[in-house]
Parts: C-alpha cells; structure tokens; sequence
C-alpha cells in the first residue's frame, strides 16, 4: 500500500473516532454538581446570623447543627444563577434538649436585599424574622407555627409577604416528623419554582417575573436542627 493510500486511511480512522466521542451538537446531559459541603471542615463556606447572638451553629463529622432558642439563618457565601437546584438533608431534632420544639425547617433561596444590592452578605442582618421581610426571596417555612404550618412565599422587596391560598398546608402530612430525615431540593429555572420534600413536590409557583440570581439560607428558630448532603446543582 502506498504512503499516501495508508495517510489517507489513518486520517478516515481518526475522523471516525473523533466523531464517535464528540458530543451531538444539541445533545442534553445529566444536572452537573456546582457546589457541595460536606460539613467536615468547619462552616468557612457559610455566613451565620444569630438572633441576639444566641445559640449555635456548629459543622463537623458530616453534619450541620443548629441548637438555637430563637431566630438563626446560615447563609451558603456563593450567590446562584438560574437554573439551578439545591439539595440538602434536614431533620428536626427531639431528644429532650433545651430547643427541641421540632418546627422550622424553613429555607430562603435566590434571595438578594435591597439594602446592600448585588451582594446580600454585605450587610449581614439580627437573625430575627422580621429583619428578613425587605428581601426579594423565594420562602419555604416547613413546620413553621409550632409545626401547625407550611407555607411558601415569595417576598417582593417591600416588606410584603405574600401567601397564596394553595401554598399555606396544614395537613399532617405536610408538617415535620421528629427525628424523620427529610431530602429537601429546591428549584429555580426560569420562572419554574419548585419545592420538594422527599418524592412529593409540596409547592410550586410559575412565576412570570422570576428572581434569576440570589442567595441560599437554611433558617430555623427555637430549634434543634441537623442538615447534612448540602449540594448545589445545574438543572438538566
């Protein structure tokens, strides 16, 4: 076989090849992990705001640890673009400690505040609610009310709160489980925003105006509350 005629071969073989391992043009791929924490070393990736500095909320063997007698919020430092979708692990705790009242496994996402725009850790807030109510944010307080309630809300910037009449439960079985672990995923794709406990969306809002980019919070209080798993991830 002449060089050429051998060329020529080699150079079909490697076309072929490339072909074969390259992806389609157009072709979709699986969600793709951005952030994680695995709770081993310490609580660097996460700004913690404690209603009158009481409490604590501690990292360590896999496991995040709020013990508090009132208002706590940990802050995730990365701010999120949409689409994404975060993952976590809550539980509420009862073992006859001082704060195990077993209620609020509440949450912020995409959440931005007015008063420090385009960086919402600039202006670290008490801990207490009602210092969260100027966000614009997307809110789920699971078990919230002594665990009589779960709502979502979407906070429109101004101090108003709005509750939708679908998104305010009180059912048994829309309420927390002591000791039960809970995998939590929240949803923010375009103006697709979801919640979900386990295998059950518990809420869902198409919103026509949706907040792109933001922060995450994993908020609590008078609570003992464990959170493991935390993982951040692009939506397929």
């Amino acid at each position: 076989m002449s060089l050429s005629r051998r060329l020529a071969l080699l150079g079909a073989a490697g076309l072929a090849a490339g072909c074969a391992t390259a992806p389609r043009i157009g072709s979709k791929t699986g969600p793709r992990r951005l952030y994680a924490d695995d709770f081993r070393r310490g609580l660097d990736q996460w700004l913690i705001e404690l209603e009158q500095g009481r409490g604590t909320v501690s990292a360590a063997d896999g496991v995040m640890t709020f013990d508090v007698p009132l208002g706590a919020s940990a802050w995730f430092r990365r701010e999120l673009t949409s689409p994404v979708e975060i993952r976590f692990t809550a539980m509420a705790v009862s073992a006859d400690g001082a704060h195990d009242r077993v209620s609020d496994l509440n949450c912020f996402w995409m959440a931005d505040d007015p008063r420090s725009p385009g960086d919402l850790l600039a202006r670290p807030r008490s801990g207490a609610f009602a210092d969260y109510d100027v966000m614009r944010t997307y809110y789920v307080g699971l078990g919230g009310n002594s665990n009589t309630s779960s709502r979502f809300r979407r906070y429109v910037g101004n101090g108003e709160r709005p509750l939708l009449p679908q998104h305010d439960l009180s059912a048994p079985d829309d309420l927390i489980v002591a000791n039960r672990p809970y995998r939590i995923r929240l949803i923010a794709d375009g103006g697709r925003i979801e919640y979900w406990r386990d295998d059950r969306r518990l809420f869902a809002l198409d919103d026509p105006a949706p907040y792109r980019r933001g922060w995450f919070a994993l908020r609590t209080t008078w609570n003992h509350m464990t959170v493991r798993d935390f993982s951040v991830w692009t939506v397929a």
